[in-house]
């Protein structure tokens, strides 16, 4: 069965907005305002008053708004079972809908649990490797490589996060199955970005900062030719890696290599969502906290967490960051205030990233773990490691 909202869509319709409407007077995306009508997530507590204006309800009515649930009788997927049962007789119909499965899968990434999204994916994932084993059209089979290229990253990045990126090796199974698939259909774009996430395993994960460079720079020799966003994401995080040894000059001038891709990205390059001005003051934010610079990494940071609202696991890591940045200056009640929301956020998407750098920054608090603000923080996170 299908599960609708129907009465907000009703209330979204009778204050006169269209699903894009409403999404970019929320400022979000469209996506979370269908899946916020299709039940499959609701409205996180930040946007519910501005929700609540903009249908023209009071708090209350709203949450009855999303409690009325209404499940809608479906046909079974009677062709997707009998496809799973003669392989070799897969079409081009079925990848079509694994692949709209899979989108939709990473579509809800930065908004939903990697825990949440996890069994669904790895059920897309599994459909099509067997089917793409077992296909008998080459035009099929190569589809079924383009998605699988797509649905093993998207597997790296939730088993990752699921182990709070203790677990390097099955992700890393997972990207080398990303890059073999892109390989096979010749896709560069797809496999420089399972290339640059094996980097983000190494910078961030094993802490190997030179293999982590030097994939990131594998990954922009892949992309250079075939996407300015990957080209400019990837040198990135050659400055993040320049940054996390202590070379100031050589992170600078990755950093204004990257910035120079930005006026490269047009609408038809596959991967522009994942290289923004948003992203790119992420990261240099995050270069000049490991460079030991906090008061420059300071105000592109506080710009960036305010324009991650409508991504959350985003914005953890934003705020993560932030938070040790006014740490190291000593500002502490803001930092204080930082960290609470860094929480807020991470208690939302429990994302690996932001929980780790919540983590690290509790650490950096211990020394005023006397002071009830910090001892407040510090019960905050208790509970968030007992919950994880």
């Amino acid at each position: 069965m299908a599960r609708k909202r129907v009465k907000l869509a009703q209330f979204r319709k009778s204050a006169g907005f269209t699903q894009e409407a409403l999404a970019e007077h929320l400022g979000v995306e469209r996506s979370t305002v269908v899946r916020w009508e299709t039940a499959e997530t609701e409205p996180q507590p930040w946007i519910r008053p501005k929700l609540a204006r903009a249908l023209r309800v009071r708090a209350g009515e709203l949450q009855i708004l999303l409690d009325d649930v209404t499940h809608v009788q479906t046909e079974p997927s009677e062709r997707m079972n009998y496809i799973l049962q003669n392989p070799v007789s897969a079409d081009l119909m079925v990848v079509a809908h694994l692949h709209e499965r899979a989108h939709r899968l990473d579509e809800s990434y930065d908004q939903t649990s990697s825990i949440a999204l996890l069994g669904a994916a790895g059920q897309v994932h599994g459909q099509v490797t067997f089917l793409r084993e077992h296909a008998a059209s080459p035009r099929v089979r190569r589809a079924l490589y383009e998605v699988e290229a797509s649905s093993a990253t998207l597997m790296a990045q939730l088993v990752w996060d699921v182990s709070q990126r203790r677990d390097h090796r099955a992700p890393l199974g997972y990207l080398d199955e990303a890059v073999s698939a892109a390989r096979h259909v010749g896709n560069a774009s797809v496999e420089s970005y399972a290339t640059l996430r094996k980097s983000f395993v190494a910078l961030y994960g094993e802490k190997n900062t030179m293999k982590g460079l030097a994939l990131a720079q594998a990954a922009i020799q892949m992309a250079k030719f075939a996407s300015p966003s990957l080209t400019g994401l990837s040198q990135l995080h050659v400055a993040e890696g320049y940054a996390m040894i202590g070379d100031l000059k050589e992170c600078e001038r990755a950093l204004r290599k990257a910035e120079a891709q930005l006026d490269r990205v047009s609408i038809d390059d596959m991967a522009a969502e994942y290289y923004t001005p948003t992203e790119f003051n992420r990261l240099s934010g995050s270069c000049y906290l490991f460079l030991d610079l906090p008061q420059r990494a300071e105000p592109i940071l506080r710009i960036t967490a305010n324009a991650l609202a409508s991504k959350k696991k985003s914005q953890a890591i934003a705020l993560g960051n932030l938070t040790l940045a006014l740490i190291r200056q000593k500002k502490l009640d803001e930092a204080a205030a930082t960290m609470h929301c860094a929480i807020d956020a991470v208690e939302l998407t429990r994302g690996g990233g932001g929980l780790n750098l919540a983590f690290s920054a509790g650490r950096e608090l211990r020394r005023w773990g006397a002071e009830p603000w910090a001892r407040e923080i510090n019960d905050r996170l208790l509970a968030l490691m007992v919950a994880t």
